[in-house]
C-alpha cells in the first residue's frame, strides 16, 4: 500500500464500475479514505467492501442521482458528517446515448447533460465551499477526447464534455486563491463494462472491440480504468500541487 494520498478524503462520483471504480480503488491504495457517489446500492456496497477487504481502507458509499442539485449537495455533507472535510472530488460520473445532432431528442439532450455537466457543476459547488472552509483541494474533471469537437453520434453527449472544459478551466482561474486546483484528464477509448456491453449490444465481441481499436489507437491498445487511475492519484496528490487548468491526454495518442 502507498501513501501519496495518506490522510486525504476523496469524492469520486459514478464511482460503483468502470473508470470511477478503477480510480476508486488505486486511490485506495495510495492511502486516501473513499467516498463513492453511485446510484446502485449494491454496486457501492461492493467496492466499498473490496476497499475494505483488498486495500485495508476506509471508505462510504452514499446513494443518489447527482443530475439534482440535492443529491449532490447531500454527497458532500454526508463526506463532511463523516469524516470532517474534503480534499478532492473526482468528477467522473456520466452517460453516453448516441445521437447525431440532428437525431437527438430534447429529453435526450437533458438527460445527457442533467449527470455529465449539471451533477458535475453542483458537486463542485458543494464540494469547493467545503475546501474552501479547510485550506483547499484537487478537483479532477474526467473528460473525453469527445469533448473537442466529438464523433457525429455523440453530439450532445461531445457537447456536454466541451462544457465540462470550460468548468475545469473555470475553477481553475477563479479558485485558486483558495488553494484549489482543477484539472482534466482527458479520456480515449477505455474498456470499460459499459464499453464493452454498448458494443456487445451492437453484436461487437469484446475480442473484435479489442481488434477495432488496435486499428485506431496509435499506442495499440484500449485505455483501461486503471490508466485513468494512475492519472488522478497524480493530479489529487501533493505532487502536483503547482498543476491547475491542465488537460493530461490519458488516450494512446488517438483523438490528436
Amino acid at each position: 500500500m502507498g501513501s501519496r494520498l495518506k490522510g486525504k478524503v476523496i469524492v469520486i462520483t459514478g464511482g460503483t464500475q468502470g473508470i470511477g471504480k478503477g480510480v476508486a480503488l488505486l486511490c485506495a491504495l495510495e492511502g486516501a479514505t473513499i467516498v463513492l457517489g453511485g446510484r446502485d446500492e449494491q454496486d457501492g456496497a461492493r467496492v466499498v467492501q473490496e476497499i475494505r477487504a483488498s486495500h485495508n481502507g476506509e471508505a462510504l458509499f452514499v446513494q443518489g442521482d447527482i443530475s439534482g442539485e440535492e443529491a449532490c449537495r447531500q454527497l458532500m455533507e454526508s463526506t463532511v458528517n463523516r469524516y470532517g472535510r474534503i480534499d478532492g472530488l473526482v468528477n467522473n460520473a456520466g452517460i453516453f446515448p448516441r445521437g447525431t445532432l440532428v437525431d437527438t431528442s430534447e429529453a435526450l439532450f437533458d438527460s445527457i447533460f442533467a449527470v455529465n455537466m449539471k451533477g458535475a457543476f453542483f458537486c463542485a459547488k458543494h464540494a469547493i465551499a467545503f475546501m474552501q472552509q479547510s485550506g483547499g483541494g484537487s478537483i479532477v474533471h474526467i473528460g473525453s477526447t469527445n469533448g473537442y469537437k466529438g464523433s457525429k453520434d455523440l453530439a450532445a453527449y461531445s457537447c456536454s464534455k466541451g462544457a465540462l472544459l470550460t468548468l475545469n478551466r473555470h475553477i481553475a482561474a477563479h479558485y485558486g486563491e483558495d488553494r484549489i486546483r482543477s484539472n482534466w484528464i482527458t479520456v480515449g477509448w477505455v474498456a470499460s463494462e459499459g464499453e464493452v456491453e454498448l458494443h456487445q449490444n451492437n453484436g461487437v465481441s469484446p475480442a473484435e472491440l479489442q481488434r477495432k481499436a488496435t486499428s485506431h489507437i496509435p499506442s495499440g491498445r484500449m485505455q483501461t480504468p486503471e490508466d485513468i487511475g494512475y492519472g488522478a492519484v497524480y493530479l489529487l496528490s501533493d505532487e502536483s500541487s503547482q498543476v491547475t487548468g491542465t488537460e493530461l491526454h490519458i488516450n494512446g495518442g488517438i483523438g490528436l
